[in-house]
């Protein structure tokens, strides 16, 4: 299981930078309830949004996608989980 949400963190990407959202920090840990059959991932973009009042509507719209990205991913590597974005 860590396997597989390693491999999901590399491939989301950041599409300003291309880099992993691994390598970015986005994802602060990932929880797994094995009795609801959950999956929990805790993120944290507040603290990566521009400080910049003209760049956070471009930045919501960035993170907006890496978020889906990241459910749509986590979804497809555990189809017998429902994944939360925490």
């Amino acid at each position: 299981m860590q396997q597989k949400i390693e491999d999901v963190l590399q491939r989301v990407k950041d599409p300003e930078s291309g880099l992993p959202i691994a390598r970015l920090g986005v994802v602060e840990r990932v929880r797994y309830n094995a009795e609801k059959q959950e999956l929990y991932v805790f993120a944290d973009f507040l603290s990566h949004q521009p400080s910049c009042m003209a760049c956070v509507g471009i930045a919501s719209v960035v993170i907006s996608g890496i978020r889906r990205r990241l459910v749509e991913e986590f979804e497809a590597e555990f189809p017998e989980l429902k994944v939360e974005l925490v």
